[in-house]
């Protein structure tokens, strides 16, 4: 037995999980089988169960422990408190056998012994060469720390993650502080949380036991620590890997205490030399953890402290570091052939990236194995909101609100209410599963309350930054998480509908079924819907919702007053400059859209403000000119080509060249809006040309919006520019039967079957058939008309583009 009690990392695999845990099994597994392949993981040693074992047995603690569980109800919430407690308190008083505690003691001697003197290739093998030569230098053993980790045997499996359940003790120097951390490791296996969720997964107590790891320290204290995901953790796409990243040490990212960075890295982009990161939000990262001393005592001596505002206002890893990281991702998920949940870290002494963790991603593996058919929420209304943050989920939760200030007060949370609190940890598993759903004052989409609400089930806004002021107990509330990356608390609770669409009963059809979607956002979620592709991508949603920023304030700043100056500059905050920040924001909401849809095409229509819609952003009203009538002003083409937005046109131009040519996205396609004339078509081909855009090059389409009755009339002259034309029905209609859709006395005229615009429609469909180029159409009418949707099938369209909600719907009634 006592041989068995100490394991080192390098000797044991994911089959050893009975006898080392599951976090000390996966740790085992990548430093046996990944670091060959530039997977980097810190090592050390694990000290077995059948060690905590032998601890109780000695001690004569089995059957008192037991006796305290016969008769636990661990819905009460405060017998569960002193239940816990009184276990801990036996584990803790304990003392180690004399035989038990030599081994122990002989492990550390090695492998502090490696650390300060073995060859390059022993302490390469033990930490990674870079802390090898850092514990050299190092004049005595207790100044080396290390992490002393929980490893449960019920942990990181593929159906349940335990994550957070046990304690772990970072920092910790010398022997006897080791020793002490391992009883206190010992007793987390009864914390009050561990204790309800093994009740509510259904493992018994005793055939639970813990396994303790030590392992060398990452001083993430010093920079950075964060968590990725193979897959994106809303929408379970797997093309993408989540990176989020805070500085410091993890936990405060892990608890939900800090709104961290985000990153997405498109997967097949790091098989070639294109960028991988499409996708960075930058989180405010205000406080970060990091320790009292160089080293402790083995108790959890840390502190938060503020972060300084210049590294707030920038993103915590570059770009290179992000790719790395995915890289190491990509190999561990290949290894295990599934989607993983990952902790990684940064080295503040060697600037190294580390694995600290890696365990089965289980909420999104389980929502695949259940079939092809999607549940859809929808408000039927909408109501004040209280509080916004970010979106756990796609569901939607009401109930009434119970604010809370801490877990003390947790037992309060009664079945059915929403609960609003700072954040959640660990300790606040017992209730949980209580709520309809969850608001957070703090915290980011990798955080324990949206680890935990995605479990569950139930919808989750965490970050609000505000909620458990403006929300107070006992107000009726809805928690909407169906409105892309944004979530909402709204006042009241709102009537919502939900809709279930099976994906195996859709029939064949004779033309494409593609998509419009504004929210890129929303992509990742409605590429699962049956499509062809994107058939309409307004690059509007994308300057109005992440950038917000009128393209001529970024890039005649100094005219604007000072006031409105600062404003731009702080929504640029962790970018060059702010045009920078306008081209990468643009980049970024293309580039989300093309990864999703990948390989299937993606027409994105450049921007089609009117002056009204311009005039909002901020510093708008300083470049946009009054008009009577916008809608038919200075918008689309005339734009493009205007001396006054001609630069802002290039910046447009800009991010779709960096989405196509750096990250590879080649089915991203351009589509032009409200050309009015032969002589605007020949300019913008030309302008787009010598922007690097030009018509055939890497299989570049340029697609035209026919929107006004002149494109019908000379259809086959305009298509001599394009590559095929998108109907645009909503203002062709308009412009057609002379009537504004937006006024209510005319509204009930407005109607894209009326025969004057099939007609034209029809016009459009012959001219492109003749000239052999593509014809679609990207209006509203088919999604509101299935009957019109079927007379565009038999006049020959090639696409129709549909809102992601009436895809299924539209579908099968054409079918």
């Amino acid at each position: 037995m006592v041989n068995d009690w100490i394991a080192w990392f390098k000797d044991i695999s994911q089959t050893d999980i009975e006898r080392v845990g599951g976090k000390n099994a996966a740790l085992g597994e990548m430093i046996r089988h990944l670091t060959s392949l530039g997977v980097e993981v810190p090592q050390g040693f694990a000290i077995a169960a059948s060690a905590y074992r032998f601890f109780l047995q000695e001690n004569n603690l089995n059957e008192k422990i037991q006796q305290h569980l016969l008769h636990l109800n661990i819905e009460d919430v405060k017998q569960l408190a002193e239940v816990g407690l009184k276990i801990r308190t036996l584990i803790e008083s304990a003392v180690f056998p004399a035989t038990l505690e030599q081994v122990i003691r002989s492990a550390y001697e090695q492998f502090v012994n490696v650390l300060l003197h073995g060859n390059s290739k022993e302490r390469d093998e033990a930490c990674g060469n870079e802390r090898g030569e850092a514990a050299r230098d190092n004049k005595h053993n207790k100044d080396i720390a290390f992490a002393v980790r929980s490893s449960a045997t019920a942990e990181d499996l593929p159906e349940a993650s335990f994550a957070g359940q046990q304690e772990t003790y970072l920092n910790v120097a010398g022997i006897d502080n080791i020793l002490h951390a391992i009883k206190k490791v010992f007793a987390s296996l009864f914390n009050d949380r561990a204790i309800s969720y093994r009740a509510h997964h259904h493992f018994s107590h005793e055939q639970v036991a813990i396994s303790v790891g030590i392992q060398h320290m990452v001083r993430s204290d010093l920079a950075v620590s964060g968590v990725m995901f193979t897959n994106d953790t809303e929408s379970g796409f797997e093309e993408v890997i989540l990176i989020n990243a805070n500085y410091g040490l993890g936990e405060l990212l892990v608890q939900g205490a800090v709104n961290p960075d985000e990153f997405y890295v498109y997967k097949p982009a790091l098989k070639t030399k294109h960028a991988g990161v499409i996708r960075k939000r930058l989180g405010s990262k205000r406080q970060k953890m990091i320790y009292n001393h160089a080293v402790n005592s083995g108790s959890k001596t840390v502190h938060t402290v503020p972060v300084p505002i210049e590294d707030q206002h920038r993103f915590a890893l570059t770009e290179t570091e992000l790719e790395y990281l995915a890289r190491q991702a990509v190999i561990i998920e290949a290894h295990y052939g599934r989607t993983m949940d990952i902790e990684w870290a940064k080295d503040g002494l060697t600037q190294k990236l580390y694995i600290l963790q890696a365990r089965p991603e289980t909420v999104n593996h389980k929502t695949k194995q259940k079939g092809l058919a999607l549940e859809q929420y929808q408000l039927s209304r909408r109501a004040k909101i209280l509080a916004e943050g970010r979106s756990v989920g796609q569901k939607i939760g009401v109930g009434v609100a119970r604010t809370l200030t801490s877990h003390a007060e947790m037992y309060e949370l009664q079945p059915g209410e929403v609960l609003i609190t700072d954040m959640t940890d660990p300790d606040w598993e017992p209730v949980l599963k209580r709520a309809s759903a969850i608001a957070t004052n703090r915290g980011g989409r990798t955080c324990h309350a949206a680890i935990v609400a995605r479990e569950l089930g139930i919808p989750a806004v965490v970050g609000c930054s505000n909620a458990t002021e403006t929300i107070k107990t006992g107000q009726s509330v809805t928690v909407s998480c169906a409105e892309g990356d944004t979530g909402y608390v709204y006042d009241e609770k709102l009537p919502f509908e939900i809709k279930r669409l099976d994906l195996e009963t859709l029939p064949p059809l004779s033309f494409k079924i593609m998509m419009t979607v504004g929210n890129p956002e929303r992509a990742f979620d409605f590429q699962k819907l049956p499509n062809a592709g994107v058939g309409l991508a307004r690059l509007e949603f994308v300057i109005t919702q992440a950038i917000g920023v009128h393209p001529r304030a970024c890039l005649e700043l100094d005219k604007l007053p000072e006031e409105i100056q600062k404003k731009v500059r702080e929504k640029a905050a962790g970018y060059e400059s702010p045009t920078d920040f306008y081209v990468n924001k643009l980049a970024e909401g293309i580039a989300t859209l093309g990864a999703a849809f990948s390989p299937k095409p993606v027409i994105v229509r450049l921007s089609d403000f009117k002056s009204n819609e311009y005039a909002n952003l901020l510093g708008g009203k300083t470049f946009e000119p009054q008009e009577e009538n916008p809608m038919l002003g200075f918008r689309g083409a005339s734009r493009y080509v205007s001396k006054e937005f001609r630069a802002c046109f290039a910046l447009e131009c800009q991010a779709v060249r960096k989405v196509r040519e750096q990250h590879g996205l080649t089915n991203i396609e351009i589509m032009i809006p409200f050309v009015r004339t032969l002589e605007e078509a020949k300019s913008v081909i030309e302008l787009l040309a010598e922007q690097g855009l030009e018509k055939g090059k890497a299989g570049l389409r340029i697609i035209m919006m026919c929107e006004i009755p002149s494109n019908a009339l000379l259809a086959e002259d305009f298509l001599q520019y394009f590559d095929g034309f998108s109907i645009g029905s909503n203002d062709l209609t308009q412009l057609t039967l002379g009537l504004d859709r937006d006024s209510g006395l005319v509204a009930k005229l407005f109607d894209e079957r009326n025969e004057a615009v099939l007609n034209l429609i029809e016009q459009a469909i012959n001219a492109c058939k003749k000239a052999k180029k593509t014809i679609g159409i990207c209006g509203q009418g088919p999604s509101d008309y299935p009957d019109f949707a079927r007379w565009l099938m038999e006049k020959g369209i090639d696409s129709v583009s549909l809102n992601p909600d009436s895809v299924v719907s539209t579908w099968l009634a054409l079918g």
